[in-house]
């Protein structure tokens, strides 16, 4: 039986390798463009999709996504990052001090939210959010991000999946018109969009 059991682990991983250690946590971070591309270039990541969750609304869309959030959902290799190593990015690629909207887009549908699937997932996000509070200097009652328990990811229409890579001057001139680096440079400084480890 031990040896049966191993077989069928080892043929999983030829035949399947990315799913074995997939492991999958939903984001909200304003814009889901532009959280897509700046989560999915991470070494370890195996795909991100741009969608809604965390409303009650069957079938949201684009037109209509009330009480959902613009979120991305973020496939990736425990083998090859962490979930800590994710937030830390996700977490510098926003202002998490704003919980009414990011950058030029305001209201509910853009407020930052770490979507959790169980304790230890909301334990790293909790840590997550008292190291950017101490990289900011700022208290921690001053981080604006919410944590809530995971709920149905729903998939956006296909123009937006992957809307940087195939609309690239849109995307450029949206991500500078919406001040949203100019922003991120002030608030994180050389920390800025990178993965280095968090200044305490």
């Amino acid at each position: 039986m031990k040896y049966l059991l191993s077989i069928v682990i080892t043929l999983s991983l030829l035949i399947n390798p990315v799913s074995t250690f997939a492991e999958e946590v939903i984001l909200a971070g304003g814009c889901f463009w532009c959280l897509e591309h700046d989560i999915e270039s991470l070494k370890g990541i195996n795909f991100v999709q741009s969608g809604y969750s965390g409303g009650e609304l069957q079938n949201p869309t684009y037109e209509n996504h009330v009480g959902h959030q613009e979120v991305v959902l973020v496939n990736y290799d425990s083998q090859l990052v962490s979930l800590p190593e994710i937030l830390r990015l996700y977490l510098r690629n926003i202002d998490p001090l704003d919980g009414n909207g990011q950058f030029c887009d305001r209201g509910d549908s853009y407020r930052p939210v770490i979507f959790y699937k169980d304790s230890i997932e909301k334990s790293d996000a909790e840590k997550a959010l008292f190291s950017a509070s101490n990289e900011l200097r700022v208290p921690l009652e001053k981080i604006s991000v919410e944590l809530k328990s995971k709920g149905q990811f729903w998939l956006a229409e296909e123009y937006h999946q992957d809307f940087a890579e195939r609309n690239e001057l849109k995307y450029k001139f949206y991500r500078f018109s919406c001040g949203r680096d100019q922003k991120l440079d002030k608030l994180w400084g050389d920390n800025s969009r990178s993965t280095n480890l968090w200044s305490e």
